[in-house]
């Protein structure tokens, strides 16, 4: 049995974490200083512990670990057929636990520095058509609309109407949309307030259509008994109160089907791309957007700079006094 598939016996002293102290120092400063998600903490103390399991195989450790250990870790990653997105996400955690250890100097260097080529490349998020997305709310409109469906099945349409609508006006994480406290029904204006990441409040804009879809759900909703937390606006009989992430996109992905869209080309995120980009499409400011989705780097949103270049290309082309169409 090799080092990796004993991930967790790797010497630890019972009562210690198997990453070593200084790891749970650094998820410590993610969560307090960051504000990292339990969720993003969790997977941080994985990748950790899986490289302190191989390293301990190895006759080191991962606070002592040099350049060449890390290399052979990822490599061995490699061999295992991990694929290429997964493996920059453990050199990422490396990078910055190292990062880490240097800044409160614990170590005098970082081991990942010279490792060059394994940075994760950022892919373009996929994009549906202004018309795509027309077509979903349509056939959500119209389902939810249908008086002939039983009182549990009206409910489940009006209810997908309501978030397809809230995520594709918002472009909320799926996350946000599902856990909306019921106190969103209290808004007086056209915007509600979304608490994200790292506990970090924005207010957003949802529109009349959203909006109007949010409360006639909460109307169809008062008449029937439903099952799950009332602190939620959209409950349900699950371990959070509200309902899954895992629901939303089975749901969202049959109605998809329905409106003769590829289930492959949409899930909750694919909504969330489609709010940033045709936003960007019609002319909004990148930070703008940025605020909007709750990123507190630009960098995350510049992902849709290809956007932005068309729409560039297209401002010189069409209006620049050099330009042929200027000169015409």
């Amino acid at each position: 049995m090799s080092g990796r598939s004993r991930k967790g016996a790797s010497g630890a002293v019972k009562g210690q974490p198997a990453a070593g102290l200084e790891a749970e120092a650094f998820l410590e400063m993610m969560a307090v200083e960051r504000g990292a998600a339990e969720n993003t903490l969790d997977a941080y103390r994985r990748d950790l512990e899986d490289a302190s399991s191989h390293l301990a195989a190895r006759g080191t450790s991962l606070k002592q670990a040099d350049t060449e250990a890390i290399r052979g870790y990822v490599a061995a990653l490699a061999g295992e057929g991990l694929a290429e997105s997964s493996r920059a996400r453990r050199l990422s955690a490396l990078r910055q636990f190292y990062r880490f250890l240097y800044v409160e100097g614990h170590r005098g260097d970082d081991p990942t520095g010279p490792i060059e080529g394994a940075r994760k490349k950022r892919p373009l998020p996929k994009v549906m058509s202004e018309e795509d997305v027309d077509r979903l709310l349509d056939l959500a409109a119209a389902e939810a609309g249908d008086e002939t469906l039983s009182p549990a099945a009206r409910l489940r349409a009006v209810r997908l109407a309501a978030l397809v609508e809230l995520l594709y006006a918002t472009g909320l994480r799926v996350s946000e949309l599902v856990a909306l406290p019921r106190s969103v029904l209290r808004a007086t204006g056209q915007a509600i307030i979304v608490r994200g990441k790292g506990g970090k409040e924005r207010m957003v804009p949802i529109g009349e259509a959203a909006g109007d879809a949010m409360r006639r759900f909460a109307e169809v909703a008062r008449g029937l008994k439903r099952e799950g937390d009332d602190r939620f606006l959209f409950p349900a009989a699950s371990e959070a109160g509200h309902l899954t992430r895992q629901a939303f996109a089975r749901d969202l992905k049959a109605l998809a089907a329905r409106a003769g869209i590829p289930a492959a080309k949409i899930s909750p995120h694919v909504l969330r791309h489609a709010f940033a980009s045709h936003l960007l499409k019609h002319g909004a400011d990148l930070r703008a957007v940025q605020e909007l989705l709750g990123h507190s780097d630009i960098s995350t949103t510049q992902i849709y700079t290809h956007v932005l270049d068309e729409r560039l290309i297209r401002l010189v082309t069409d209006h620049h006094p050099l330009s042929p169409a200027s000169r015409d």
